[in-house]
């Protein structure tokens, strides 16, 4: 009995971003002999993607391209030619970082090689949602706040670690309500060695449901500022969530800085929050572009209130993002924070945290463009 297509169905695919349709056959044909699956897809690919497959496969268009976009060195990375290598394939290949170059076809058992060397996931299954606002005042962390209490009345994943990216926003704990539960803040946490235990990292953090624990922001006092976010340390904390098989929904807000961009190339999901006003939609143009730059995963949520009579759609187009929802304004939901933090009820904020859901339980989150 042919075991080939268990095999692949349990085998994680390599990355292949191949141009040439020739040397893309030849790789396919290849694939099919080791019984390896492939994910082809266009560059540029967000980093998470680059950094998490097992195997990443180039040409020399596609490794000149990922050496510009400064994706960083890893392991597992081969380049391919159609025959043999000239002057210009060794310069990519040693601008990106490539650790072998494959002339093919006749070096075909070579990258057999390599497919059986890079055989597994390079990070768990967890999932990563980073939430930014166009401005201040977009309402992405109330919409990341939501999405973690939704997340976690699912049971979406067996955790949802919810991580506060904005140090002068008053806290996330705040905003839930449980300002006053013990467990670490940003200030508290101490980083060894780049690493952080999930289940240190679980038991150490404030829950705010069954399920999700809550890393917020320090609020100062007494004329001390909040600590700063180091980017190893968000690194190392979106990473334990990830391969713990968590949910880690980081709020970025308007956020700029090391630890923000961190949280953006480490994403699956970049979805951006802007109001449905003129004004924030200029904004939106621009936070756009620069996440584009890093990670081109992005998906859009358009609040209301939409005092010009901005569709949700309208905007869409203009900023050439995917509309995941349009949220309408919820009239009481101010007097609901301020009444001991954020609650869900059925409405347009529960809708637009259940449709971000909706894209994370996709076959491939890297689809939404």
């Amino acid at each position: 009995m042919d075991s080939t297509p268990d095999r692949m169905a349990t085998t994680p695919p390599a990355l292949v971003l191949i141009g040439d349709t020739r040397l893309r056959d030849e790789v396919r044909r290849i694939a099919a002999a080791a019984e390896r699956a492939l994910d082809e897809r266009d560059v540029p690919v967000g980093r998470h993607t680059w950094a998490s497959a097992p195997l990443v496969i180039l040409d020399t268009p596609a490794a000149m391209a990922c050496a510009e976009a400064g994706n960083p060195r890893r392991i597992g990375v081969v380049l391919v030619t159609d025959g043999e290598p000239e002057l210009a394939d060794w310069q990519c290949a040693a601008a990106v970082g490539v650790e072998r170059v494959i002339a093919l076809p006749g070096a075909a058992v070579g990258l057999i090689e390599k497919f059986a060397e890079h055989g597994e996931y390079r990070a768990g299954d967890g999932v990563v949602v980073a939430i930014a606002g166009a401005g201040g005042g977009a309402g992405a962390s109330v919409l990341a706040a939501a999405t973690a209490l939704r997340s976690a009345a699912r049971k979406f994943r067996p955790d949802t670690v919810l991580v506060d990216g904005a140090p002068l926003g008053g806290g996330l704990d705040l905003l839930l309500g449980i300002e006053t539960v013990s467990g670490l803040r940003w200030p508290d946490l101490v980083v060894e060695d780049g690493r952080v235990s999930a289940g240190a990292l679980h038991d150490a953090l404030p829950a705010a449901a069954p399920g999700l624990c809550v890393l917020a922001c320090g609020r100062g006092g007494a004329g001390r500022l909040p600590g700063e976010i180091g980017a190893a340390a968000a690194h190392a904390v979106i990473e334990a969530g990830r391969a713990a098989g968590d949910l880690v929904i980081c709020d970025v807000s308007g956020e700029r800085g090391p630890h923000a961009d961190r949280m953006i190339d480490c994403a699956d999901l970049v979805v951006l929050v802007v109001p449905a006003q003129l004004r924030a939609v200029a904004a939106a143009e621009s936070v756009a572009t620069r996440i584009r730059q890093r990670n081109p995963n992005q998906g859009l949520v358009v609040r209301g209130p939409a005092p010009g009579g901005l569709r949700g759609a309208e905007v869409a187009e203009l900023l050439d993002l995917p509309l995941l929802a349009a949220v309408r304004a919820e009239g009481d939901l101010p007097a609901r924070l301020e009444r001991g933090g954020l609650t869900l009820r059925r409405g347009p904020l529960r809708g637009a945290a259940d449709a971000i859901l909706s894209v994370l339980s996709a076959p491939a989150v890297q689809g939404v463009r």
